[in-house]
């Protein structure tokens, strides 16, 4: 953890201030508090003032030589989806995948990575109303259209806008804990982990008397608080103000999973987070995130982590004062 995780921004032109600016705020800025842990950097295969798509330039100093000694490479957009990438940018970007580089497509970036053919064969997502489009121009790609993110390690996509912060913090989670990622996101005001299963606010024909989502703002806040304790989904039902079958439809609709499978990766992710901040032992956290039988708790924890408590403390525990 001594070497610093290097990024670089790919921009094409005209550029997608918001996209970019997803990922420099998670990468690129250093948060009081917070010990620095990536390196920054944005490039374009034409170095200088490049057009936005909000109106004023932005100048980019680096060119592709950024790419090949970089960790991951994150393609912020693709502005042209009938542009396929020029030869130079696709012999970076493989020769950065063949080194173990994480290649990531951000929104429209998506259809630049699958045309390159790093998702042949692969699930990826993008903004749900370009999905039909990426399905139709590349058939080798398996498209998940509500997916708010797909992860493989070496290759990942995310869908529109916001999106690209949840899979961003994602990788933080995955390089350097969910503590460190916790402590970025809180300085970025943000809610909770988003599972990337968790579905796009797309487009749906209006129901009559249709839940709303902040229905379940209370039960995930109370969960937020409890879970050290056994929770049933009357329980939870019951703080929304709604029938058990209701709730299940809430969840799926705005979450796109069940309560329980919610509510197992909301413990788990608290127990990460004890591992790592704490020197609790193991069954002792266990205790604590709901798993009172600390055989269960390592069997629940090594499926979703895909690790054991023990390891992973090793790996991601944080040292004292950070």
């Amino acid at each position: 953890m001594n070497r610093f995780h290097r990024i670089a921004a790919v921009v094409t032109p005209p550029q997608s201030t918001f996209e970019l600016a997803c990922v420099a705020e998670v990468f690129g800025i250093e948060h009081p508090g917070v010990p620095t842990r990536y390196a920054f950097d944005v490039c374009a295969e034409t170095p200088g003032a490049l057009p936005t798509k909000a109106g004023y330039r932005m100048l980019v100093d680096h060119g592709l030589d950024a790419l090949r000694t970089a960790d991951s490479i994150f393609v912020t957009g693709w502005p042209d989806r009938d542009e396929r990438p020029s030869a130079g940018l696709t012999r970076a970007v493989c020769e950065a995948h063949r080194r173990g580089a994480r290649i990531v497509g951000i929104c429209s970036g998506t259809f630049a990575l699958a045309a390159i053919g790093l998702l042949d064969g692969r699930e990826a997502t993008t903004h749900w109303r370009m999905a039909e489009e990426l399905r139709e121009r590349y058939p080798r790609v398996r498209v998940r259209p509500h997916a708010l993110y797909v992860n493989h390690g070496d290759v990942a996509t995310s869908a529109g806008t916001g999106a690209a912060i949840d899979l961003a913090l994602e990788l933080v989670r995955r390089d350097f804990g969910a503590a460190y990622a916790a402590d970025i996101a809180r300085h970025m005001v943000l809610p909770p982990h988003r599972e990337g299963g968790q579905r796009q606010y797309t487009r749906t024909p209006p129901r009559r008397r249709t839940p709303q989502p902040d229905m379940l703002a209370p039960a995930l806040s109370w969960i937020e608080d409890n879970l050290h304790r056994p929770i049933a989904v009357d329980e939870l039902a019951a703080r929304c103000a709604v029938s058990p079958r209701t709730l299940a439809r809430l969840f799926d609709r705005h979450l796109g999973t069940t309560p329980g499978k919610w509510l197992m990766h909301r413990r788990i992710h608290h127990a990460c987070a004890l591992l790592e901040r704490t020197d609790a032992t193991v069954a002792a956290v266990g205790a604590a995130t709901g798993f009172p039988d600390p055989s269960n708790f390592r069997r629940r924890f090594a499926h979703e982590v895909g690790t054991t408590p023990s390891d992973y403390r090793r790996t991601f525990a944080q040292p004292p004062g950070h």
